[in-house]
């Protein structure tokens, strides 16, 4: 079936799909509204309403609405990554270094007036059960962050890697959340001064 990594012109259930152009614009719209509102607050009237597209156009690229949600968070997926993998590459070798780099983008970002917190956390909260394809998205990207939270804390050289990978993902996902409801001036805005103090505490004397 389409999804946004395949948008293409093809035959389901006896109709064309929609266009890629289409497409793109059903899931830009709706990453904006998911993400700004909550994916449960928002209804596929008003997605189509806001693409300029009919419901069926949306149905044809993404037969459900869980699966547009699912589509979304592998988008924000990727982009999430996107800035994981540049704040690694500044900082080659530096495992340190490149924590501090990309928490330091996230504190940033948690003074925007706009901020909304992780897209993947939200989803988790919203979409309590297992197997939801939300959820399904949510839980890949937060174990994969787990993972290499823990191989960076080994290669830092950690007296227990595990333990430092965790907390490190535990102060993350704690500025994603204070970020919306302290804002501008708020604590999220030093969450990579106290990786840094975890860190410092963690490793081998």
């Amino acid at each position: 079936m389409p999804t946004d990594k395949n948008i293409e012109l093809t035959i389901k259930d006896g109709h064309a799909a929609a266009p890629p152009k289409a497409a793109k614009k059903i899931l830009d719209v709706a990453y904006d509204l998911f993400y700004r509102r909550g994916i449960r607050a928002i209804g596929v009237d008003e997605i189509v309403k806001r693409a300029g597209v009919t419901k069926p156009s949306l149905y044809r690229s993404f037969p459900s609405k869980d699966e547009l949600a699912a589509s979304y968070l592998r988008q924000y997926d990727r982009e999430y990554w996107e800035r994981f993998d540049e704040a690694v590459a500044a900082h080659p070798g530096n495992p340190r270094a490149q924590i501090s780099a990309f928490l330091t983008r996230v504190g940033k970002r948690t003074q925007r007036p706009d901020y909304r917190g992780c897209g993947m956390t939200n989803a988790a909260v919203e979409y309590p059960e297992h197997g939801h394809p939300a959820r399904v998205v949510s839980e890949a990207n937060k174990q994969e962050l787990r993972h290499r939270l823990r191989e960076m804390a080994a290669a830092m050289g950690a007296q227990d890697p595990d333990t430092l990978g965790d907390g490190l993902l535990l102060l993350i996902e704690g500025a994603y959340i204070s970020g919306q409801l302290f804002g501008l001036g708020g604590p999220a805005a030093s969450v990579a001064r106290n990786a840094d103090l975890l860190i410092e505490a963690s490793l081998k004397k």
